[in-house]
């Protein structure tokens, strides 16, 4: 992933509306959601949300596809695990990051050994 890339996709999700977007779609799985059903579970309005939809398929955060006569709009898992990817490249100076629990993050987090 280039870097132009990553500041594209992280300025995406600098907004609280996108970012609960694509969280629920990243919840939602490859099934996805319709605008409508995003609109009911994020109470947004549609022609807002229509706005948020196309920040975010511009960004490469999302997909994009007709069935029928609705569109399901899915997270771009492979779009989402680059950009984490491209964020940890260089964790932990090169050393495996091993889980340990912080006091600010729940025992299931990773942290860097190294540090």
């Amino acid at each position: 992933m280039e870097e132009k890339d990553v500041i594209q996709s992280l300025a995406a999700l600098a907004q609280p509306v996108r970012l609960r977007v694509f969280r629920a779609l990243v919840v939602a799985g490859p099934a996805g959601l319709t605008p409508g059903a995003l609109t009911e579970q994020l109470d947004v309005p549609a022609t807002s949300l229509s706005f948020h939809l196309k920040e975010l398929t511009h960004a490469g955060l999302i997909s994009q596809e007709r069935n029928g006569r609705h569109l399901i709009y899915r997270a771009a898992f492979d779009h989402m695990n680059g950009l984490l990817g491209y964020l940890t490249e260089h964790c932990c100076q090169g050393q495996p990051c091993s889980p340990t629990a912080t006091p600010s993050a729940p025992s299931s987090a990773r942290a860097c050994s190294a540090c």
